[in-house]
Parts: structure tokens; C-alpha cells; sequence
């Protein structure tokens, strides 16, 4: 929608320390729950609770349990920002 993207994306475990420098970012949890660990504090989010990460702001997601989210962001934001991961995925792949 107007060069958004809804990403669904199931999440478990720790991921990467990474920032979207022009971009905020969205997470909306589908089920289960996640947190998002900041610079200076970590946040944790229910099922239907969101968060948005205002860009240049570094964090990491994680789950300890399987977790569904909704991650909305611009069409062509890499997962891992400037960062280069294991878990970097393919961009623009539809399954």
C-alpha cells in the first residue's frame, strides 16, 4: 500500500542489534509475544500490542517462544538495516 509493505513473519530467539536509518518501523503482534530491547530499555509487547521504532534507533527484536507479527515498513527496508546476517533475508520474496 503506497510503497508500504505488511510483512508477516513468525519470530524465535534473539535477532541482530540493527537501526532503519530513514525509516520508522512497526511491529504489531499477531500471537504470542516478543521483546524489543533498546539502548536503554526493553519493551515487551502482547498479543495485539504494537510498537513503532523511530528511525536511526538502534534495537533488537527477540522471543523466547515462537511469536507472530505484522512488521510494516517501506518496500525495499532490509531486516537487518546496514547489517549483514545470517538472518538478513531476501528482500521483495513472496512466498
Amino acid at each position: 500500500m503506497n510503497d508500504y509493505q505488511f510483512k508477516l513473519v513468525k519470530i524465535k530467539g534473539d535477532f541482530v542489534w540493527h537501526n532503519h536509518e530513514d525509516t520508522d518501523e512497526a511491529f504489531i503482534v499477531i500471537e504470542g509475544k516478543m521483546k524489543i530491547e533498546f539502548e536503554n530499555e526493553t519493551v515487551e509487547l502482547n498479543e495485539g500490542e504494537m510498537c513503532v521504532v523511530p528511525k536511526g534507533v538502534g534495537h533488537k527484536p527477540f522471543a523466547e517462544n515462537e511469536c507472530k507479527i505484522m512488521i510494516i515498513e517501506p518496500s525495499g527496508v532490509v531486516n537487518t538495516g546496514k547489517i549483514e546476517s545470517d538472518l538478513t533475508a531476501s528482500n521483495d520474496v513472496w512466498i
